[in-house]
């Protein structure tokens, strides 16, 4: 099948990724493609069959095995696209790995840092050789990825960073980590504020050098924060979801940003939250996000 427009979504399983493919198959033509990705071969493959018999799909979907933490695997399908279907038109990152209170943040940290962000990297080194001319490649991140969430101290190893620097960075995090010496360097205890700040950096590096031409020509690189999503991922963090969305409300600005026609400069290698974007350098102090660790 010779596909018009194809379109990828990671961590598509469940949640908001599988929202985010149900609407990019829904918002897509007949003659396009969505690849809803997964690590696990069985769930990627029922949750691509069902999305294909919702009664609003209208593109084709297929279930695509694909592990984030694995830098080939992510290098692979790239090629494989490109030779393929010459391209691809959107990539929506959102793979993330599930973190609870209870578990310890340092333990846990080498998983939650290859799949939030080696991957991360991997996906724009990758996909963004790929990208065709007016597409959107976007990372969902978060809010607690502008700078000011972290201490100052670390802001050099962010601020205007290279993908490389931000690369070097996330290793020395990973680091001081396992060393016992990152609350002392001024690292949060909660792995999401440097993980997604690192996201949001990642996202800007690769940005800068491709405005010009990206918004020559109508493509959109960008980080997003969803906002509030009811999911199994987020539920143990916070008490009151009263102004929380479902994984459907929260995917329709994100699917926005990949179906507007015209890309505003203001947004190009921004974080992106309902259509604005928010200011790199603000943030949160750091001492009160300790209080997230037990809501």
């Amino acid at each position: 099948m010779n596909a018009s427009r194809i379109a990828l979504v990671t961590g598509a399983n469940q949640g908001l990724g599988r929202a985010l493919a149900e609407g990019l198959a829904a918002r897509m033509d007949p003659e396009d493609l969505v690849l809803l990705t997964g690590r696990s071969h069985q769930r990627v493959s029922d949750a691509a069959r069902e999305v294909a018999q919702l009664p609003g799909t209208r593109s084709h979907v297929r279930g695509q095995v694909l592990d984030v933490t694995d830098t080939d695997d992510i290098v692979r399908l790239a090629d494989e696209l490109r030779a393929r279907h010459g391209g691809v038109d959107v990539v929506l990152s959102n793979a993330v790995a599930r973190l609870l209170p209870e578990e310890s943040q340092a333990e846990r940290a080498d998983e939650f840092i290859d799949v939030s962000n080696t991957a991360t990297h991997a996906i724009l080194r990758s996909f963004g050789p790929v990208l065709r001319p007016g597409g959107r490649l976007i990372v969902v991140a978060s809010s607690l990825g502008t700078l000011g969430h972290l201490d100052p101290r670390l802001h050099h190893l962010f601020e205007g960073a290279s993908l490389g620097q931000v690369e070097y960075a996330v290793e020395s995090w990973r680091s001081a980590i396992h060393n016992r010496t990152a609350e002392e360097a001024g690292w949060p205890r909660w792995l999401n504020v440097p993980s997604k700040v690192a996201q949001v950096a990642a996202v800007r590096a690769v940005a800068a050098e491709r405005r010009e031409r990206d918004l020559a020509d109508g493509t959109l690189i960008a980080s997003v924060c969803p906002g509030m999503v009811d999911t199994a991922t987020s539920r143990p963090w916070f008490s009151d979801f009263s102004q929380a969305q479902s994984p459907s409300e929260a995917a329709r600005a994100v699917l926005d940003l990949v179906f507007t026609e015209h890309v505003d400069p203001a947004l190009y290698g921004e974080l992106i939250r309902f259509g604005k974007a928010l200011a790199w350098h603000d943030g949160t102090p750091p001492v009160e996000q300790d209080r997230l660790l037990r809501p």
